[in-house]
Parts: structure tokens; C-alpha cells; sequence
């Protein structure tokens, strides 16, 4: 009798799997609104989401389609490989012409970054423009290597990318605490599909990325695709500023999507419609000289100025892509920013023999974490 009992039990086991794998096999279009929850009055918002949450149809869409698939571009090795970035001591340093030799220069105090093109003699670094600093007054800093992802032609469903660098846990609800169970720990810039929105009792956004995998919503940041400016045409970029992402557009068709660094509060990125008016390989970039947010960046890589000062440009000085951290200009790294140079230099001219690529700056929320 427990034999016959086990053999029962073990084909069950080995039938469920195989069963609902079917079930997820036969959805073959990605649609999260079976996810979504009813608007009836017999539940509270978080009962009802959760209830949604595990409803079949929601737990088939999850299996069918467990995160985005999506092709990432190449690296920029030309750049990462060939510049050498070191950060200057905040104190500033010495600056000499040859190793051991006379004080030629100095660097002031502050956020200072040089590019450093021969590191061959022991003690020594040589910057770009000739002269010598002690290794002691600087250290090397590794570029990130992040890069952003192609769209395919039918995107439609939001999506996002983690940005959470604590291994967060999802929770089993939203509002809830986060909880081994679920499963699920947040990696940075890992892909995840949105499949439901909720809001627990205070107020805040949730999303789901998984079954019974609930992620508050500042954890990531979500890719939606935004509405063209009746103006625009041709090969434009939309940044928005509450999600820190930027998306690729060829006229209304996205293209590529990645996360940006936009300006912090007292450095905000303008908001509007702007034009690319220069572009640049490399440019050094400096200001507030003397004071305690002065800043100096030898050469900062595929630079694309739209607004004034303010610019799409290469990263190499941090990698907290997803949150503010810049003085106004619109932070990528360096691959992201090389695929962007490069893409919009491909547009075609108009009728003037010129290329004209836009820049949409807006926000869909308020900012509010520092």
C-alpha cells in the first residue's frame, strides 16, 4: 500500500511541473494586464493586487515570460582600453616635470581626475599633457562597464532595471517586509519584467517581478516609452529625470534603452526640448574652481552638448548609473555614451546637408532620494 501511495505522490510531483511548463509554452505574447488587479470593493489594494498576483493566469505569464530578454551592446574597448583614469588626492597635489624633478604645476584641492599615459617608473605617474605626479597623491579607478540594451521594433510593456546595491530581498506583498522567502535578492542592473504596479497602505509603489516577488519601487528604475514631441523627427533621446533612463528613439520607434546620472539638487538638468549643437570626442571639463565643489576631468569621452554647458557625455569617475550624482550634465558610461555618439552622427541630414538630433529632458515623478 505505501508503495502503491509513493509512486502516486511521485508521478504527481513530476506531472505538475511538466504540466504547468506546458501551460506556460502556449502563451506566446508577453501581456501583463492579466496581473493587474480588479477594482472591487470586497478587499483592500494590497489584498486585491496579491490576490491578482497569484491568480493562474498571472502565474502562467510569469513562467512564460520570467524576465526581459534583450540584447546589450558591445563595449567600448577602444576607450576603456586605452585611457587610463586616476583620481588626484581631494587635497590636490604636485605636478612635475620629470619623476623626482622640479614643482612645474600643482592641482588644486578638489574632484580632480587626470589621464594617465605612462605609469612605468616606480613612484610616477605621467598625465596626459607631459607632466608628473607622485603615485602617492592619486589611484587608479576602474571605468564601468555597464551597457545598455537594444529594443526590439514591438516594445510596448515597461520593464526595469535594479539599482539596488544591498541585495535587497522582494517581499511577499507590497508594504511587506522583505523576507528570504520570496526567493528573490536584488542584483544590480539585473533586467526584470513589471508585471504588476500596486500601492500599499502608505502610499508607496510596488512592483511585481515575480511570483510572490514584490520590489518597492526606488529599488529600480522602469523603462516606459514616452511620448514624441510633435516636432521631433529623426534620431532624438528621451531623458527622464524621476527615473534616470534614457531611451533611443528613430522617429516614434525606440531603439536602445540604458540609466543615466542627471544633475543633483543644486545642479539640476533643465527640463525642455533641445538640440545637439556640438559634439566631441573628448573634452576636458572643469569648474567652481576654488571653491569646495571644484572639479577638474582631464578628458571626459563622447561628449554631445544640447543645453549651454550641459551635455550627453562618457563616465569613467563613478558607477551609480540610476541615481543623481552629476553638476548638470547627463551622466552614461562610457559604452553607452560611444553607441549614442555614434548612432546620431548615423542620422540623416536634412534638407541643409545637417544632422539635427534632440534631446527631450522631462520627468514623469518628483525625485526625492539623494
Amino acid at each position: 500500500m505505501f508503495r502503491m501511495v509513493f509512486t502516486f505522490l511521485l508521478a504527481s510531483c513530476l506531472f505538475l511541473p511538466s504540466a504547468l511548463a506546458n501551460d506556460s509554452q502556449a502563451i506566446h505574447e508577453y501581456d501583463p494586464s492579466v496581473c493587474a488587479a480588479s477594482h472591487g470593493a470586497a478587499k483592500s489594494r494590497v489584498e486585491r493586487a496579491v490576490a491578482a498576483a497569484e491568480s493562474a493566469e498571472c502565474l502562467a505569464m510569469m513562467a512564460a515570460f520570467p524576465r526581459p530578454e534583450l540584447q546589450r551592446i558591445n563595449r567600448d574597448r577602444f576607450t576603456l582600453d586605452r585611457y587610463h583614469f586616476w583620481r588626484v588626492s581631494r587635497e590636490g597635489a604636485n605636478l612635475y616635470n620629470a619623476p623626482g624633478g622640479h614643482v612645474v604645476d600643482t592641482i588644486p584641492a578638489g574632484f580632480n581626475f587626470v589621464n594617465a599615459i605612462n605609469t612605468g617608473v616606480e613612484g610616477w605617474v605621467k598625465e596626459e599633457n607631459g607632466r608628473w605626479l607622485r603615485r602617492e597623491d592619486a589611484k587608479p579607478v576602474q571605468a564601468s562597464t555597464f551597457t545598455g540594451m537594444l529594443l526590439p521594433d514591438d516594445w510596448a510593456h515597461p520593464y526595469a532595471i535594479i539599482l539596488d546595491k544591498a541585495g535587497t530581498r522582494a517581499s511577499l506583498a507590497p508594504g511587506g517586509a522583505a523576507s528570504d522567502e520570496s526567493g528573490f535578492i536584488a542584483r544590480r542592473y539585473r533586467l526584470v519584467n513589471i508585471f504588476a504596479r500596486a500601492e500599499d497602505d502608505a502610499g508607496k509603489v510596488w512592483y511585481l517581478v515575480g511570483p510572490r516577488q514584490w520590489l518597492r519601487q526606488e529599488l529600480v528604475a522602469k523603462f516606459a516609452p514616452a511620448e514624441k514631441p510633435g516636432e521631433v523627427t529623426g534620431r532624438w533621446v528621451a531623458v527622464d529625470l524621476f527615473e534616470q533612463t534614457l531611451i533611443a528613439y528613430e522617429d516614434e520607434t525606440p531603439v536602445f534603452a540604458t540609466v543615466i546620472s542627471s544633475g543633483m539638487a543644486d545642479w539640476e538638468t533643465d527640463e525642455g526640448l533641445f538640440d545637439v549643437w556640438a559634439r566631441l570626442i573628448s573634452d576636458p571639463m572643469s569648474g567652481a574652481a576654488g571653491g569646495p565643489d571644484a572639479y577638474a576631468l582631464q578628458m571626459v569621452p563622447w561628449v554631445m552638448y544640447f543645453n549651454r554647458g550641459q551635455s550627453l557625455h562618457g563616465t569613467y569617475w563613478h558607477d551609480s548609473f540610476g541615481y543623481r550624482r552629476s553638476k548638470g550634465c547627463v551622466n552614461l558610461t562610457i559604452s553607452d555614451a560611444r553607441w549614442i555618439y555614434d548612432w546620431m552622427l548615423g542620422a540623416e541630414p536634412n534638407e541643409d546637408g545637417e544632422i539635427v538630433n534632440y534631446v527631450y529632458i522631462f520627468s514623469t515623478g518628483v525625485y526625492d532620494i539623494t
